[in-house]
């Protein structure tokens, strides 16, 4: 608990108005969209950098932790105040601070939703591809913290390749700044790759700038569908080496497709081993022939059927199967673990039939979605977190399922990140060694333990 001083001394940073601390307001901001809640003992809403400063320099003067948060979107548990303490409500800091069309960069505060920075950028004919599943309510600083990626991922890249610069509260309260608008520098240690996905463990990003490229001038959508899983995986690897590099390749397995089905009914076929959702995108000339190649080749790989979307209605239609898998899913039960590895592209179709051992072994719900294009898969176990007995299968089901990721050449985690749902299992990927390095980074930038404890190593290591 804090006491009244520490919480007074707050009010005076940040405003009476920004600081949140009825039981009621507590409980909106002990949860993100894992099944987890903590409860913090205090919010606090800064709305510029120095106030960030002031609320570390107190939470190191009386040792008490502090939680960035965005908008609580994350899937690992990223933005839990798993041991209390002060969560630090950045969607106050919300500005575009500007778009320079000159130098293709846009400088931004961490609380600016992804999805407004994409619009503002495209009314000026640019691009920021970066499009997690969360897009129209995450935040800019919430995507850096984590690394985030999405569908676009494969021929695009995920955050950290379009992050320039960064403005960084240390975790003593000292102002970092990091890059800016030059594309290239070698200078000394990388640390804008260091703050990007360090999960607000090392520093709180406080203005982030972003790398812009072109937008381009039209897209093409494909939707096809397979009687064997191991066709759609194959197609994958034939359309790469074709030269064809599409926006995103995105799978749905059978029961995935069973799922959305039965929520939509739009016709998908309930006997197919698997659906790919091909994109691709660039100069309007060249999109005709190249989605008619990408059709050429699934067709020669084994696919049952190919639509080609050819207006806008079709190409909605088409992504209206993959975005209605999440609401689908959590029809078969009230809770969706939503678990993220990839693995070599060529390994998916024993990765997911491992998968469905596992699930199987444990009588448990799990459907298979992801980016196919490199190997990101979305393995989501579908239970009650009310059920005791089930949750003991579903903690024994996601060990076996890392394990399996790690054995076939993959990692835990593709774009969601480590927090607190994969800190048991890190060592699996790391080794001792590689763990021991990243606990001395930590560490030695955070002495005193201040930001977000309990994330990426796990509980135990932060007492």
């Amino acid at each position: 608990m804090l006491n009244t001083t520490i919480v007074k001394k707050i009010g005076e940073i940040v405003g009476n108005e920004n600081v949140l601390k009825t039981k009621e307001e507590l409980l909106c901001y002990g949860y993100d969209s894992t099944p987890e809640a903590f409860l913090p003992d205090l919010i606090a809403r800064p709305h510029t950098t120095s106030q960030v400063q002031e609320i570390v320099k107190l939470a190191n003067e009386h040792r008490f932790p502090i939680v960035p948060r965005g908008a609580a979107t994350g899937l690992s548990g990223g933005s839990l105040p798993v041991k209390g303490g002060v969560v630090v409500d950045l969607t106050g800091m919300n500005k575009i601070l500007e778009i320079d069309e000159d130098n293709l960069v846009a400088v931004v505060e961490p609380g600016v939703i992804t999805y407004q920075v994409q619009q503002a950028v495209e009314e000026k004919g640019l691009f920021y591809p970066i499009d997690p599943g969360s897009l129209k309510t995450s935040t800019i600083g919430g995507n850096v913290a984590e690394c985030a990626g999405g569908p676009r991922a494969f021929k695009y890249g995920v955050t950290r390749d379009y992050v320039l610069g960064l403005e960084v509260v240390t975790p003593e309260g000292e102002v970092l700044t990091t890059g800016g608008k030059t594309i290239k520098s070698v200078t000394g240690y990388d640390l804008i790759r260091l703050y990007t996905g360090s999960e607000g463990t090392l520093g709180i990003i406080t203005k982030i700038y972003l790398r812009l490229i072109p937008k381009p001038e039209a897209k093409k959508t494909l939707m096809v569908i397979y009687d064997k899983l191991d066709d759609a995986a194959q197609s994958v690897s034939q359309i790469i080496k074709r030269g064809i590099t599409p926006a995103t390749l995105e799978l749905m397995d059978d029961q995935t497709i069973k799922c959305v089905e039965n929520y939509k009914q739009m016709g998908l076929p309930l006997d197919a081993e698997a659906i790919l959702i091909i994109e691709v995108d660039g100069p309007r000339l060249l999109l005709d022939s190249q989605a008619k190649e990408v059709a050429e080749v699934c067709h020669k790989c084994g696919a049952r059927e190919v639509k080609i979307a050819e207006t806008e209605a079709e190409r909605d239609s088409i992504w209206a199967a993959r975005r209605a898998v999440s609401a689908a899913v959590v029809q078969i039960k009230p809770t969706k673990i939503s678990e993220d590895i990839s693995v070599p592209r060529m390994a998916i179709p024993e990765t997911i039939r491992r998968l469905k051992k596992i699930a199987s072994k444990y009588n448990l719900n799990l459907v298979i979605f992801g980016h196919a294009g490199d190997g990101n898969l979305h393995p989501n176990i579908l239970c009650d977190k009310t059920d005791a007995e089930e949750m003991e299968r579903v903690d024994k089901a996601i060990g076996e399922l890392f394990a399996t990721a790690i054995e076939l050449g993959g990692t835990l985690s593709g774009e969601h990140g480590i927090g607190t749902m994969k800190a048991p299992y890190l060592k699996l990927e790391t080794g001792e060694t590689g763990f021991a390095v990243m606990k001395k980074i930590k560490e030695a930038l955070d002495p005193n333990n201040i930001l977000n404890p309990g994330k990426i190593f796990g509980s135990g290591s932060d007492e």
